[in-house]
């Protein structure tokens, strides 16, 4: 009775397993099938978009959406999943120090661009002295936000390639901006009380603010905040992980990106 009731709870977790994405399943055993884990917008979205061109090359693209960060790379470096698109490399190689993985980029495709914003100037040369601009708090935004002031000429950081630059970084700062550092989703809501504030598009958008019509200056293409596939090593040869590259690279899905997204999302290739 113990075995039957041991053996009925193993194919109960197999099955749980199975339903949350946690196998490869038939799929993976299926040499045409190609599985990728995405969280849902934009990447689930744009890999739906190239479903029916991987189709005629005899690629069947499987995407599996997750609602959040870990999982998605947990199930690649295990294996179970083929690869990923969720993500930016400074996220990647946290990851890959924390969690002792061999995770590595196999291509860039979009940027969601970080600008910034302004209700009392129109311009950045506008900015006065001493102005007070607010940048998100957590680590690798901040450095983030930092890159992107510095690219437009505000500051000078000490290291102008470090993605986890800090304030403490700026090693010149001619107009003396006042740094205050807040929790990214509550920088819409305090437009009104400093000069600037560097905001995620994300929130942006949730704002009614235009990336492309009310940025004083906003990442381009050339971001190191790349949203990337991502695999292990041995993945880059796959034949079918090479079809989803040029796929996602192609000049049909920059025109789908900019057609849905409108400067949301910028295309990185």
């Amino acid at each position: 009775m113990m075995l039957r009731r041991n053996l009925l709870a193993g194919l109960a977790a197999l099955t749980l397993l199975t339903a949350c994405g946690g196998g490869g399943g038939s799929a993976a055993a299926d040499p045409k099938v190609l599985v990728v884990a995405a969280t849902a917008v934009p990447h689930a979205e744009i890999l739906e978009h190239v479903k029916p061109v991987l189709a005629k090359e005899g690629v069947t693209l499987e995407v599996r959406t997750f609602n959040d960060y870990v999982q998605p790379n947990v199930q690649v470096a295990e294996g179970r999943i083929a690869v990923n698109y969720f993500q930016t490399k400074p996220y990647l190689d946290g990851f890959n120090a924390a969690r002792g993985t061999k995770l590595v980029t196999l291509a860039g495709i979009h940027v969601e661009p970080l600008g910034a914003y302004s209700r009392r100037w129109k311009t950045l040369a506008a900015l006065p002295q001493g102005a007070t601009v607010a940048i998100p708090n957590d680590s690798s935004t901040t450095g983030r936000a930092l890159t992107l002031l510095a690219k437009a000429g505000l500051i000078r950081l000490k290291d102008p390639a470090d993605p986890l630059a800090t304030v403490g970084d700026v090693v010149a700062n001619p107009r003396g901006l006042v740094f205050r550092e807040l929790e990214a989703a509550t920088l819409p809501r305090v437009l009104d009380q400093v000069d600037m504030a560097l905001i995620n598009t994300n929130y942006a958008l949730d704002a009614k603010l235009d990336p492309t019509r009310d940025a004083l200056t906003i990442e381009d293409k050339d971001s190191p905040y790349v949203n990337y596939l991502v695999g292990l090593a041995p993945a880059g040869r796959d034949p079918k992980v090479v079809k989803l590259i040029a796929a996602l690279r192609s000049a049909d899905v920059k025109a789908f990106i900019a057609a849905r997204y409108k400067g949301a999302v910028i295309p990185a290739f």
